[in-house]
């Protein structure tokens, strides 16, 4: 059995990845669009931790990604018991000067393939799900951890894309979670808040201050704290004190409140408010 780790390369995606080696000794299955770092972490993690390590390239953004994973790991009798969906972008601007393909990557990438994924791995999950009960076995025979956002809470201008795409994961993780539970196989919505990584285009002195005030976890901590709530089932997580405080206030953030903002920002100084 593998545990399939998209964005896997990088930042959380490769904490993911580290945490699931060390800590639960289970072979991975590192999936990304950056090659060279694919194939030096699994190495790594087969010298360092004795699992399997296998680094499967691929451009997650295209429309037939999902489809085409799923056949290589049948073609190569590759089981996964674990999907975890981490891949993604970000970017902060007004909708108008983005690029539409820029759009669609995003949306691609959030939405078609983790919906894909889920659809396909978490077919196999169940059907293994489904054995294992008329054995009377009432072993979990599955995990699916779909990374969602605390923004999926909001309507927030600039990063109106990002947090349409992370409100589609966590309604569609919480539903399929009901669907799928029967069958021994669980799916976990995370809601972070701030991440350590390089994703949100934040200087160093801004990082190592929102990670003391624990507003932002390093990625390692983050992906042990993940992981956690994943076997134990949780439907919905997110980690950090802040963030459960942050998340009713700036939901209910007034309009003049928003445009207030937005005047201050460089990203709209074309636009008239």
């Amino acid at each position: 059995m593998f545990a399939l780790v998209t964005g896997a390369s990088s930042g959380v995606g490769k904490a993911y990845s580290i945490v699931l080696a060390r800590d639960y000794k289970h072979d991975v299955l590192l999936v990304s669009n950056q090659e060279k770092e694919l194939q030096e972490l699994a190495a790594f993690l087969t010298a360092q931790y004795g699992v399997k390590a296998i680094p499967y390239y691929s451009n997650l953004a295209r429309q037939e990604a999902a489809q085409d994973l799923y056949d290589w790991c049948s073609e190569n009798n590759i089981e996964v018991d674990i999907l975890i969906n981490n891949a993604g972008m970000f970017f902060w601007q007004p909708l108008l000067d983005v690029e539409p393909q820029r759009v669609m990557t995003m949306l691609n990438l959030h939405m078609t393939t983790l919906a894909m994924l889920c659809r396909l791995f978490g077919e196999d999950m169940c059907r293994r799900g489904a054995m294992s009960k008329k054995q009377e076995s009432n072993k979990t025979r599955g995990w699916i951890l779909n990374m969602s956002s605390m923004t999926g809470y909001w309507n927030f201008p600039g990063i109106q894309v990002y947090n349409a795409t992370k409100a589609f994961v966590m309604s569609f993780s919480k539903s399929i979670w009901y669907e799928m539970r029967p069958y021994g196989v669980t799916v976990t919505a995370l809601t972070p808040g701030a991440i350590d990584t390089p994703l949100y285009g934040l200087d160093d002195k801004t990082r190592r201050k929102l990670v003391f005030w624990r507003i932002s976890y390093p990625p390692e901590k983050f992906a042990q704290i993940a992981l956690r709530r994943m076997f134990r089932g949780k439907k919905l997580a997110m980690p950090g004190w802040v963030n459960h405080i942050a998340v009713p206030l700036l939901r209910h953030l007034p309009d003049w409140a928003v445009f207030f903002a937005m005047k201050h920002l460089p990203q709209y100084k074309n636009i008239p408010l």
